[in-house]
């Protein structure tokens, strides 16, 4: 069995390394049988193999959180928020390590690998002032002789589901949260991008974070359901595509579970005649092709309104012509998809928009790639004249895509952004506050920029869209995501009087 510590020394030699599940505080061998190819996406080789359980290891699983449940349930808040500092220090310090495995394995650059564990931190930081988050609110005399208080107590067991596109922050969106509240951990990440929470894991026990508490699980839908079935899982976080996203919480619902489930996106960003265009082509591309288009919160249809889209796309093209795209190890502007199927897919939206009517502005089917072998890549595309009838437009693309959707008006633009069925993420570009008061008013979004085309919002603020993009009500992170975890609990409390007054069966009543 080799450890991660061993991963990068295997890997450059050429050696595929045989990964575990980490179960009760230590690495655990797969017993399925069952295995999944990890691939280098800047590369196409196969470097790692990642087990897929079997029902009965997320059976065991599940069984070690919840025995690890009471005793970290019954630590002290305090004990509690020193383990979270000292994994958020041990994070500090070695970021660049888990930097280095996402984009071996993802394939974004190694920048936007850096942001995103950056990104994540900022909710470990958060976590770490539960103390105050947990505080519950009295009442001194209530009734007369009598006292309230309410708590909020962790649940118990949480599942969390991870996507490929962020194997270090959306995990660290939920279980900071969920760990500092009291809770157990079973977390099945991604078997496309599964290094990173193994790491997670053992800087957890480096943090002396007790066996149990922290566990993961690889696998495919026999992990998943296993999650969303067990009576021992009293909570489920979900990101992903919406198909999966609507399964997850019909199921999870359907067996008594809390569920928060996000979904899918098709991010606008509208631009209206009086913005600044170099201002809003530098961050169309740059929210249009970060991590290859492989974001939820990625702009993938860009809303010229009035006479500025002949400059808009001018200048856009301009910018998105001089990115290099190649190994995310080598300095380049954008990286890889995950997978040789995404390519293909993503590819096969191009050609269907092209034989849609679209037109081909930037074509990043064919180019010159900087990297070795026989990477997944397609470099930034650019469609204009984009019909809202296309499958570019109606569906979630998911790579580095950019479409431009003309409109004559604002009006025109808004109910474009508030007719798709997604509502995760929108920006307008303008230099009227009016129009960008009004616009954040009147769309049917969840997360809204102004001049800001990525609206990730900071960590003591929740995420979260509406509409397809989110299922369930409660978002994550924040203050939503202590409320998730957590469930309230009131106490009334009178303590016996020698003047009590006696028997009386009726209805208590206030005095």
């Amino acid at each position: 069995m080799t450890t991660l510590e061993d991963t990068e020394t295997t890997a450059a030699s050429g050696e595929v390394v045989e990964l575990t599940h980490w179960i009760g505080g230590a690495a655990t061998p797969g017993g399925s049988g069952n295995f999944g190819d990890v691939t280098d996406p800047a590369t196409g080789r196969v470097t790692k193999r990642v087990p897929l359980a079997s029902a009965g290891e997320v059976v065991d699983a599940i069984g070690r959180a919840r025995n690890a449940f009471g005793p970290w349930r019954d630590t002290s808040l305090t004990k509690r928020t020193q383990i979270l500092f000292r994994f958020r220090e041990l994070l500090n310090a070695r970021s660049g390590e888990l930097a280095e495995l996402i984009t071996a394995e993802h394939g974004k650059v190694l920048s936007d690998a850096a942001g995103e564990v950056a990104r994540g931190q900022e909710v470990v930081e958060f976590a770490c002032g539960m103390p105050h988050l947990l505080k519950g609110g009295a009442t001194e005399n209530a009734s007369a002789g009598v006292d309230v208080h309410s708590v909020r107590q962790p649940l118990g067991v949480v599942g969390i589901i991870s996507p490929f596109n962020f194997p270090a922050m959306v995990p660290m969106w939920f279980f900071p949260i969920a760990i500092a509240a009291g809770n157990t951990v079973v977390l099945k990440p991604s078997e496309k991008v599964p290094s990173a929470a193994l790491w997670m894991a053992e800087l957890w026990r480096e943090a002396g974070l007790p066996e149990g508490v922290f566990n993961v699980v690889h696998g495919d839908a026999v992990a998943v359901d296993g999650l969303l079935t067990s009576p021992d899982v009293k909570a489920i976080s979900f990101v992903g595509s919406t198909p999966i996203a609507r399964y997850v919480y019909e199921t999870g619902t359907a067996h008594g579970k809390r569920v928060q489930a996000l979904g899918g996106a098709k991010n606008h960003m509208v631009v209206l005649p009086d913005a600044d265009l170099d201002l809003a082509a530098d961050q169309a591309v740059n929210a249009g092709f970060g991590s290859a288009g492989e974001r939820c919160m990625s702009i993938s249809a860009l809303v010229a309104v009035g006479g500025i889209a002949d400059e808009l796309v001018d200048k856009v093209r301009t910018r998105a012509e001089g990115l290099r795209t190649g190994d995310g190890r080598r300095s380049c502007d954008m990286g890889p998809l995950v997978t040789r199927a995404a390519q293909q897919r993503v590819s096969g939206y191009v050609d269907a928009g092209e034989r849609e009517g679209a037109t081909v502005v930037v074509d990043g089917r064919q180019g010159e790639f900087d990297a070795d072998g026989h990477g997944f890549f397609v470099g930034p595309t650019l469609l204009d004249h984009v019909g809202t009838d296309m499958s570019v437009y109606t569906d979630e693309i998911f790579g580095p895509v950019l479409s431009v959707v003309r409109v004559d008006t604002y009006d025109e633009a808004v109910d474009l952004v508030n007719a798709n069925p997604y509502g995760n993420g929108t920006a307008i570009f303008t230099n009227d506050g009016g129009a960008a008061r009004r616009f954040q008013n009147e769309v049917e979004v969840g997360m809204i920029g102004v001049n800001v085309p990525v609206p990730v919002p900071m960590a003591y603020y929740s995420f979260g869209g509406w509409k397809n993009s989110l299922f369930g009500d409660t978002h994550a992170h924040g203050t939503e995501g202590v409320h998730f975890f957590t469930r309230g609990k009131v106490v009334t409390t009178r303590w016996p009087d020698p003047s009590h007054g006696g028997l009386n069966l009726g209805f208590p009543q206030n005095g």
